[in-house]
């Protein structure tokens, strides 16, 4: 596979520019193009022998949206296919205040959490940061017409989430490039705060983020109130405890300022009664935190079961009667195979019967 320009910056764009003879002009049209979701060949502002030159060298298109799926919400729901043919899933949520894409970071995930379809098969392997940027760039251009802003400057994708398939903080140096890419001037220009990285919870890497000075939104999938119920689901859990994530979030809100988050899926006689309720009251009422409580989306291949409405409404009571600040997350998508991991698997799965 060849090298992607979309993975670079715009000074190491300067250079290969220069480096193949060209004036240091062009440069600004290649990263314009690139940045409006454009493949090599489609940036009409370039001249067809150095559109040549560079395909010989660099993807013409790491990545196409293989298949759109819309859900009855207005969620849609996107497979994108890389140059060597893998497969990886993302979500376009509309919201009134704008569109929140959810990217994922590997093609699999080696962490194996039960109620999560992304780790079924393991991980096939990292994607690069402009492989994980493209993903942003493509939808983007689909929603040119409704996008914020005026022209080069205009967007539709205003918020990202780093939750789709794979561990980011397993794939560290190309989602940090990512981060510093995606916010940069000139190019998308996405906010850090309207960024949110989601963890299992690995606790050398969360402290090492928290000294990079990007002030994103930092959420840990918890899912449990002691060690010993986490690791049932989460094998994670083995190698980084609880108290230790705590002490790596509190570190985190000392560095940035920014509260933290806790996913927290609600999985039937596992982790939600009014017991599980009051240990996590107990664990997290005072901290700069919020918690997000997650209705589980079920995978055929693991045998846990989703809570019903009732009782998922009931637990949040009892948090935000204990004091802690809580929310049910919407569900969006689920006639689309909303959760991660959900599209690729039953897609593969076809290719295969």
């Amino acid at each position: 596979m060849k090298k992607i320009l979309q993975d670079f910056t715009y000074t190491e764009l300067e250079e290969i520019v220069l480096s193949l003879g060209e004036k240091k002009f062009r440069a600004k049209q290649l990263y314009e193009g690139l940045m409006q979701g454009k493949a090599i060949s489609e940036i009409t502002s370039l001249s067809k022998a150095f559109k040549e030159r560079l395909c010989e060298e660099y993807e013409d298109a790491p990545v196409r949206i293989k298949e759109t799926y819309y859900s009855a919400d207005g969620t849609e729901k996107y497979l994108f296919e890389y140059a060597d043919g893998n497969l990886v899933e993302g979500v376009l949520m509309k919201y009134k205040y704008g569109y929140t894409q959810c990217v994922s970071t590997q093609i699999g995930c080696r962490m194996g959490c039960k109620f999560c379809a992304s780790t079924l098969g393991g991980l096939v392997r990292n994607l690069t940061a402009g492989e994980i940027l493209s993903q942003i760039l493509l939808v983007n251009a689909l929603h040119k017409n409704d996008a914020a802003g005026q022209g080069k400057e205009a967007r539709a994708v205003t918020n990202v989430v780093l939750m789709g398939s794979g561990e980011p903080l397993d794939n560290y140096d190309e989602v940090l490039r990512f981060l510093r890419n995606v916010t940069a001037e000139g190019g998308l220009c996405i906010s850090a705060r309207n960024i949110s990285l989601s963890t299992c919870g690995i606790v050398p890497k969360m402290y090492k983020l928290a000294d990079e000075g990007i002030p994103l939104n930092l959420t840990v999938s918890l899912h449990a109130t002691d060690d010993e119920t986490r690791m049932r689901t989460m094998p994670v859990a083995k190698a980084y405890k609880i108290a230790e994530i705590l002490k790596a979030c509190a570190y985190y809100f000392k560095k940035t300022g920014r509260r933290y988050y806790f996913e927290y899926t609600l999985i039937e006689g596992e982790n939600c009664d009014e017991e599980h309720a009051k240990a996590l009251i107990e664990l997290l009422k005072g901290k700069p935190c919020h918690v997000n409580l997650i209705r589980l989306n079920e995978v055929k291949e693991r045998n846990l079961k989703a809570l019903g409405d009732k009782e998922a409404y009931r637990f949040l009571g009892l948090l935000e009667k204990g004091g802690l600040s809580a929310t049910l997350r919407r569900q969006i998508g689920v006639d689309i195979g909303g959760a991660c991991g959900q599209l690729r698997s039953s897609y593969l799965e076809k290719l295969e019967s």
